[in-house]
C-alpha cells in the first residue's frame, strides 16, 4: 500500500455564524495549518436550529478562493443535484483560477431533503440520485476538457459517500480521493469493497487518496486508521464560535507523524 504523507483538512460548517466569523475561522485554520478548507452544500443547518444562519456553499468558496492562499479549498461535499454537471464544471474551473490552483471538487448524490423540497429539487430515491450522478461525472470531466481558460491543474475529484454497489464504483472509476465515514471497521470493510471495485475497473487503487471524517483524540484513532490506509483526516467544526480545540491537536499529531 501506498504511505501517503499525513494531511489534516477542517470542515467550516457556514451554520449559526454571520459571515464574517466563518471568514475569519477559515483565516485561522490557514494559519495553524490545516492542508484543506472545506464547508458543505446545503441551504439550512444540519444541527441546532433548522432555520439558523446558513451561507451558499459555491459563492463562499469563490471568496475563499481570494481570502485565503495556501490552504487546498473545496465542499465536502458538493450535492450533484441542484447544479447542471456542465455548469458546476464552469464553476469549478472558475474558482480553481481564482485561487492559483486550490481547488479539490468534492461531489456526492445528495441526501438531505429539506435542502430539496425549499428549493424545489425532485429528491427521489437515493438509488435515482447516485444514478444522475453517475451520469454527471463523466460531463463534468467532459466539460472540464472544452473550457478555455482549461483548469490551471487536473482538479482532484473527491467522491464522498460508502454505498458498497454504486458509490464505491463510481469512486473507482472517477475520484482522486475518497472520503466515507464511519467507526474504523467500517472504514477498513469499505477500503476492502473499493480495492474490488478497483480491480474491476481497472484502476490501480494506489491512485485513490483515503480521506475519512475524524473527532476526539488522534493519539488513539489516528494509527488505527493510518493502518488501513487513511491519509486525510477532516475535523468538522459548527459556528459560532467554531472551537479549534480538536483540530489543533490533529495538527500537532500530523507535525509529528510526518517529521
Amino acid at each position: 500500500m501506498t504511505i501517503r504523507p499525513i494531511r489534516i483538512g477542517v470542515q467550516i460548517q457556514p451554520q449559526h455564524a454571520e459571515y464574517k466569523a466563518i471568514r475569519e475561522a477559515a483565516a485561522r485554520a490557514e494559519q495553524l495549518g490545516v492542508d484543506i478548507i472545506f464547508n458543505w452544500d446545503h441551504f439550512y443547518p444540519l444541527s441546532g436550529d433548522p432555520d439558523g444562519l446558513h451561507f451558499e456553499c459555491w459563492t463562499m468558496l469563490g471568496a475563499w478562493a481570494e481570502s485565503t492562499s495556501r490552504a487546498e479549498i473545496g465542499a465536502l461535499v458538493t450535492c450533484n443535484s441542484y447544479r447542471n454537471p456542465e455548469l458546476l464544471a464552469d464553476m469549478a474551473r472558475t474558482v480553481d483560477h481564482i485561487s492559483d490552483g486550490r481547488l479539490v471538487l468534492g461531489i456526492g448524490a445528495g441526501w438531505f431533503e429539506k435542502d430539496y423540497d425549499e428549493y424545489g429539487y425532485e429528491f427521489g430515491t437515493a438509488g435515482g440520485r447516485l444514478n444522475d450522478l453517475a451520469e454527471s461525472l463523466p460531463r463534468i470531466e467532459t466539460r472540464l476538457g472544452k473550457l478555455n481558460p482549461p483548469p490551471t491543474r487536473k482538479i482532484p475529484v473527491l467522491i464522498g459517500g460508502g454505498g458498497e454497489k454504486k458509490t464505491l464504483r463510481l469512486v473507482a472509476r472517477h475520484a482522486d480521493i475518497w472520503h466515507g465515514f464511519g467507526d474504523v471497521e467500517t472504514f477498513e470493510r469499505k477500503v476492502k469493497i473499493l480495492k474490488g471495485h478497483c480491480a474491476e475497473v481497472g484502476r490501480d487503487f494506489a491512485d485513490i487518496e483515503l480521506s475519512t471524517g475524524v473527532n476526539g483524540e488522534p493519539e488513539e484513532l489516528g494509527p488505527q486508521l493510518r493502518e488501513r490506509g487513511a491519509s486525510l483526516f477532516t475535523v468538522g467544526v459548527g459556528g459560532p464560535d467554531y472551537d479549534f480545540s480538536v483540530l489543533r491537536k490533529w495538527i500537532a499529531w500530523r507535525d509529528a507523524q510526518n517529521s
